[in-house]
């Protein structure tokens, strides 16, 4: 299970582990870097000295990976908040950085669990879509599964969802975005390997 590798590296890393270090950046380091680049338009100076400042922020902090989420959407957070630093860095009048973009592939792999499927092979095509997303929520943090699945799978309004959580509709849009977010990026490691 991933969570126990997970964990188990983390453990081996912060008890002094060197080849659970070169393991850890071996298997990291390539991920992230195509993370940070496919966000940086393809420029590959800004995406190595994301990914060195991200693993600069992570390694001090490791110990506090709880194993809520893969490591990978852990690492992907330090690394969605380096891109954010490099882009002010860069454009310093920009008023915001749009790092949540909702992509409409997953936005239509979500909905897409709700609709029924025609034929047998629409069925088959269903079924692998809904076990690769189901995957992909399961390794996200409980709260983003709940909103995702209420929002796209029960069609629940943000206001319902919001007074579900406690929460203003703002804030609960917020939460969303982040949902959202994770899910991408969770989504897109599983469906590259499924796929590839």
């Amino acid at each position: 299970m991933i969570e126990h590798y997970d964990r188990r590296l983390i453990d081996r890393l912060l008890g002094g582990d060197e080849a659970a270090f070169e393991t850890f950046v071996d298997e990291y380091y390539p991920r992230l870097y195509r993370f940070a680049y496919r966000r940086l338009r393809g420029d590959a100076d800004a995406a190595q000295d994301v990914v060195q400042g991200t693993f600069e922020r992570v390694i001090p902090r490791l110990a506090g990976y709880r194993g809520e989420a893969a490591l990978f959407s852990w690492l992907c957070t330090f690394c969605r908040h380096e891109i954010a630093a490099f882009l002010k860095k860069r454009h310093p009048m920009a008023l915001a950085v749009e790092l949540t973009e909702e992509a409409p592939e997953v936005r239509a792999a979500l909905e897409s669990l709700a609709a029924a499927a025609e034929g047998p092979q629409g069925e088959l095509e269903r079924k692998e879509l809904a076990r690769i997303v189901r995957v992909a929520l399961d390794h996200l943090p409980a709260h983003y599964d709940h909103v995702l699945e209420w929002k796209y799978l029960r069609g629940m309004p943000v206001k319902e969802i919001a007074e579900r959580l406690g929460l203003t509709p703002k804030a609960t849009e917020s939460l969303l975005t982040r949902a959202r977010q994770a899910f991408r990026d969770a989504f897109g490691e599983l469906a590259g390997r499924t796929l590839s």
